[in-house]
């Protein structure tokens, strides 16, 4: 059998193709965001249809329609984006699929680049839906095969949660063997079946109800849930996920430890014959204490004599994601006989320096950066509020730009901007918003302004790509993840079609164009919108560079007070342009009052 290094998310798509999935679906988010692309990779002759889809709920929703035809589906998507897709997903956990159906939401513990810590084990309590937790790369390509199956057995969509680590983390897979090629039944029409009504509803309730202690039963038995060590021990511990790899990493000696890879129906049977006979069990775990409750309920229905320690207790911290040395320490207190253990120290050895604070930052030449500073320019005296978005523009709101007041989910921006202007009409609100999130979940609330006459100004900015996430396509770059070259869908138009009163576009490289573009619209009324265009520095990059010349050059630093660009830097007491830095976007020498900075001559 073949073996490949493979990083995680590598290995979940790979998994998927295995076990025989037909269609694709996912908006990107990190850490989710290579399982979907290495399928595309891997898509020999376009067998499975593959898309990014232009949010979470519309990915949802394709797949459960060809899950509902009997295919296998995967969507994929970050544990946020499961929020977009919850609408679907809790009436679907009752409807049920025919076909596989996985859904792979990737937690973020830390969070190390998403809005919140949230806990998709909760979210598949919730939604009473079941879910796996991989400790491994080599474990989460194995649980989409079993995720499918399931699935399939019990005619419900399922869960799969990697963390961060999981999928970013590299390890050594046996690919095995592939599944046999299945074709799809199709969709047989069956509106008892299909069409969610109330009574339905209730009669699938109490199906998933009797299904769920099933699969609990089934679950005490499931290969990536066991139980370590001898019987006889007071103490114990409690894993799942990334943080029972830690474990296994930090403990020095036999410990009775159990490990937790299905968290919802959680394992019953086997948590009680873990627990008997212990008097105390520490739960590790990321983000929230679901293991540490369930255990707390199962050893209060069966009365058994044993303290839980955990986040509750406040014996392992509440946030944040875990690591070998936090883990280390929470083992070293709780198990003083392993008296090594204690000296782990997550802030590593005395001798060590701190890490410098090293915030992230646009882009030098990044566009971004040149339609804020243009906003800026053209609002100055001006009571005004800059509400952002999510994607690489959040990033204005560092110093020196200082050009995103609030920043909540993708698309909030044009709502939150409402609101803030219903409550104070005497103030200007910009509303920031990229091209591939206008398409995500931006055009809604364009919309609610038209309808009700709310004066915005709408800052689009189009750099032709979704770049934070790794450059994917959407609906306005004319390419599909099948490789088909598509009409491009028009964010004027759009606008247009909407009712927005008043449209310009600018190129924000353009600095006395795109002050202008934004004075044209300041002081009409309704919802009028600015479009800046200019392609991402990583898509496409300007052929020209700069330099500061010398003689010329007064050392006023208003090139780095103002732009705050990382290739413009000040070395013995002068400025300088870094050329491995510069992109030759030409703002900082637009900014120059002095005309120090200057395109370099090529044939120089």
């Amino acid at each position: 059998m073949a073996k490949e290094l493979l990083m995680g998310n590598e290995a979940i798509g790979l998994g998927a193709i295995r076990a025989g999935v037909k269609l694709v679906s996912g908006y990107p988010g990190t850490p989710s965001t290579e399982i979907l692309e290495t399928v595309a990779k891997h898509n020999d002759g376009g067998r499975i249809h593959v898309e990014w889809s232009v949010n979470e709920k519309a990915a949802l929703e394709v797949a459960a329609g060809g899950a509902y035809a009997g295919a296998r589906t995967m969507v994929t998507m970050k544990q946020v984006g499961l929020n977009v897709a919850s609408d679907p997903l809790m009436s679907l956990a009752y409807v049920g699929v025919k076909g596989g159906m996985v859904i792979v939401a990737a937690d973020d513990p830390g969070p190390i680049s998403s809005q919140t810590e949230q806990d998709t084990r909760c979210f598949a309590a919730f939604a009473k839906l079941p879910v796996f937790d991989p400790s491994s790369p080599e474990e989460a390509y194995e649980m989409v095969g079993e995720a499918f199956a399931y699935s399939e057995r019990y005619g419900t969509p399922v869960l799969l949660r990697p963390t961060t680590r999981v999928c970013h983390g590299c390890a050594t897979v046996d690919l095995g063997e592939a599944a046999a090629e299945r074709e799809p039944e199709g969709f047989v029409k069956d509106t008892g079946r299909w069409v969610i009504f109330p009574r339905l509803s209730y009669q699938n309730h109490i199906k998933i109800e009797e299904r769920n202690v099933e699969l609990s039963h089934l679950f005490s038995t499931y290969r990536y849930n066991t139980v370590e060590g001898k019987d006889g021990m007071k103490k114990g511990v409690a894993a799942g996920g990334i943080s029972y790899a830690y474990v296994k990493e930090s403990l020095p000696g036999e410990v009775k430890l159990l490990k937790i890879g299905t968290p919802h129906p959680f394992p019953e049977t086997l948590a009680v014959n873990f627990m008997r006979g212990l008097e105390e069990v520490l739960v590790l775990e990321e983000l929230d204490p679901v293991i540490e409750k369930e255990l707390l309920r199962i050893a209060g229905k069966y009365h058994l004599p044993v303290t839980i320690k955990g986040k509750l207790t406040q014996d392992t911290k509440n946030a944040g994601e875990n690591s070998v040395e936090s883990v280390r320490g929470d083992l070293g207190r709780f198990l003083p006989e392993y008296g090594e253990l204690a000296a782990g120290d997550a802030d590593g050895p005395e001798e060590t320096p701190p890490l410098p604070v090293r915030p992230p930052v646009l882009c030098a030449g990044c566009p971004h950066r040149a339609s804020f500073y243009a906003v800026k320019q053209a609002a100055k005296g001006r009571k005004a509020v800059f509400s952002g978005d999510i994607g690489c523009y959040t990033l204005g709101n560092s110093k020196p730009l200082d050009m995103v007041d609030t920043c909540l989910c993708m698309g909030a921006d044009v709502t939150i901007a409402q609101g803030l202007h219903i409550i104070e009409p005497d103030t200007v609100n910009f509303a920031f918003i990229g091209d591939s999130t206008f398409f995500a979940s931006g055009m809604t609330g364009v919309v609610n302004a038209v309808y009700n006459q709310t004066d915005i100004i709408l800052v689009v900015l189009d750099n032709s790509t979704t770049a934070m996430t790794g450059h994917q396509p959407h609906p306005g770059t004319g390419k599909t993840m099948m490789g088909d070259v598509v009409a491009k869908i028009s964010i004027e138009k759009i606008l247009e079609a909407v009712g927005v009163s008043t449209i310009v576009n600018a190129d924000p490289l353009n600095l006395a164009e795109a002050v202008g573009a934004v004075r044209e619209v300041m002081d009409e009324k309704g919802v009028r919108a600015v479009i800046f265009k200019s392609p991402c520095i990583a898509v496409t990059k300007p052929a020209a560079r700069y330099e500061v010349k010398e003689e010329a050059c007064t050392l006023c630093r208003q090139c780095i007070r103002e732009l705050g660009c990382p290739a413009i830097v000040r070395t013995d007491g002068k400025i300088s342009i870094e050329t491995s830095l510069c992109t030759g976007c030409g703002i900082c020498a637009q900014v120059c009052k002095f005309q120090a900075i200057q395109e370099v001559n090529q044939d120089e």
